[in-house]
């Protein structure tokens, strides 16, 4: 080490040798002093590099030492909690299976009760007793109560299957009672009132003489867009008015109002009408007009049968204000007794033939609308169907809403049509047989006369009339 120190200093000694060159001469004992002192520093120098670096040292060695007892600590509550976690894992096992035990049946009715709940939300939805029985602040709806309950996973508190036996026996008990409460009830302007309502149990409710709709979304009650027959809203006016004393007559609707809500959306014959556009005003004029004209010829008819009776039991004297009258009083016309008897009987049959057409009068109008109104409603048909397939193309979809008014109109001419086919062609039935009735009397009278006429002009014809009858009644 010593030397090592002397050879630096000999080459320090020697660099600075040709700078000192120019100035006096140094002598050894000064070069020997200042090599000392050089040494001196640099052992300075060292000794205080090397206290700084065992004091580095030994701040590593305490860091090294703490994080060994760091993990030293943290391994052993590793240890800890891995046995803790086996012993919890174990206990947990245990208790399963005590739980289990102890539970018995309690699994089985844990899962009836689910059932039950689910069952019951969907009725307490759709229940108008629902409208009635509205939660309290704070607490749960009836439905959504037992939806919970049916989505539960673990079993229901007293307080809950409590709660349940309630709602599902006061559902039982108020359905078959007639009660009478206020609720809010959403008018047809689109207001929502308080009103009292008479709810017949969970079939139909009535408020003002109103019939009420329930509403399953919102839990609440309204009043129907149109009313009913005049019979049905006046049961619903008695109904509101009842004072509880007695019976009172009301409708049930087993839909629950369901049945009711559609009966009130039925269109009336008005607007069925309307519905059936212009083919059905085409429809309905044709049998419109057919009807008057067939009332007319009824009377005609009626009127004509009893003069034309009233003229049989009288024949000796013919009148003008019948058809059989003026048949029998074309057989006295001046020179009727000069001519044949071919010539009289032309003439009879001339007068019977010139009753025919008023008695037949308006028959073909009738059978032309027999004929036509089914065809017409063919035609509203087609129409309808055109409309019908508009529409889907148009919305390119089949939508039922969309298919219902071309539907609509196509049904409505059908059934117009069919509507005044058949009256009609009962009507004609009947006007024809009633015509036919004076037409036999005719044919049978204007015979009689002509047999009568030729039996007076060939005697011997008579005999044998005579004879022929008396045979007949033998």
């Amino acid at each position: 080490m010593n030397c090592v120190r002397m050879i630096k200093i000999a080459a320090v000694a020697l660099t600075l040798l040709p700078w000192a060159a120019p100035q006096a001469a140094v002598s050894v004992g000064e070069l020997q002093r200042q090599a000392a002192a050089m040494r001196d520093r640099e052992a300075k120098v060292w000794k205080d590099r090397e206290v700084s670096q065992r004091a580095e040292l030994q701040k590593q060695e305490q860091q090294a030492a703490e994080a060994v007892s760091r993990k030293n600590r943290a391994d052993a509550r590793t240890k800890a909690l891995d046995a803790e976690w086996t012993q919890n894992d174990a206990r947990i096992t245990e208790f399963k299976d005590l739980l289990r035990q102890r539970e018995g049946n309690l699994g089985e009715l844990f899962g009836v009760t689910r059932q039950i709940a689910g069952d019951a939300a969907t009725v307490l939805t759709n229940s108008m007793l629902s409208a009635q029985f509205r939660p309290a602040e704070g607490e749960e709806a009836r439905d959504v109560f037992m939806r919970r309950i049916a989505g539960a996973k673990e079993l229901p508190g007293i307080d809950e299957l409590q709660r349940m036996w309630f709602e599902l026996q006061r559902e039982m008990t108020e359905t078959s009672k007639v009660a009478r409460f206020k609720a809010p009830v959403k008018m047809r302007d689109g207001t929502t009132a308080e009103a009292d309502i008479v709810r017949v149990g969970p079939f139909t409710a009535v408020s003002g003489g109103n019939y009420l709709r329930y509403d399953s979304s919102t839990l609440s009650l309204s009043e129907l867009d149109r009313d009913l027959t005049p019979k049905l809203m006046g049961l619903a006016e008695d109904l509101s008015e009842s004072s509880g004393d007695g019976y009172t007559t009301a409708v049930v609707d087993p839909a629950r109002g369901a049945m009711i809500g559609m009966f009130s959306e039925r269109p009336n014959m008005v607007e069925r009408i309307q519905h059936g556009e212009v083919v059905g005003y085409v429809i309905l004029f044709v049998g419109g007009l057919g009807v008057l004209l067939a009332m007319y010829q009824y009377v005609y008819l009626f009127i004509t049968r009893g003069k034309v009776f009233a003229q049989l039991k009288n024949l000796s004297a013919p009148r003008n204000d019948n058809p059989l009258g003026r048949v029998l009083l074309a057989m006295h016309e001046d020179g009727t007794a000069d001519q044949s008897s071919e010539v009289v009987e032309l003439k009879i049959s001339e007068a019977v033939l010139r009753e025919v057409p008023k008695l037949q009068r308006f028959q073909a109008f009738l059978r032309l609308g027999v004929a036509a109104g089914p065809l017409l409603g063919l035609i509203g048909t087609v129409i309808g169907m055109i409309v019908t397939f508009h529409a889907i193309t148009s919305s390119g979809s089949s939508d039922p809403k969309l298919m219902a008014h071309g539907i609509g109109q196509a049904m409505i001419a059908t059934v117009l049509g069919l509507g005044i086919a058949i009256p009609l062609l009962f009507i004609n039935q009947g006007m024809t047989a009633l015509s036919n009735i004076v037409t036999r009397i005719l044919d049978e009278q204007s015979q009689a006369v002509l047999a009568d006429e030729l039996a007076r002009r060939n005697p011997f014809l008579t005999r044998g009339l005579e004879e022929a009858r008396r045979i007949d009644k033998a």
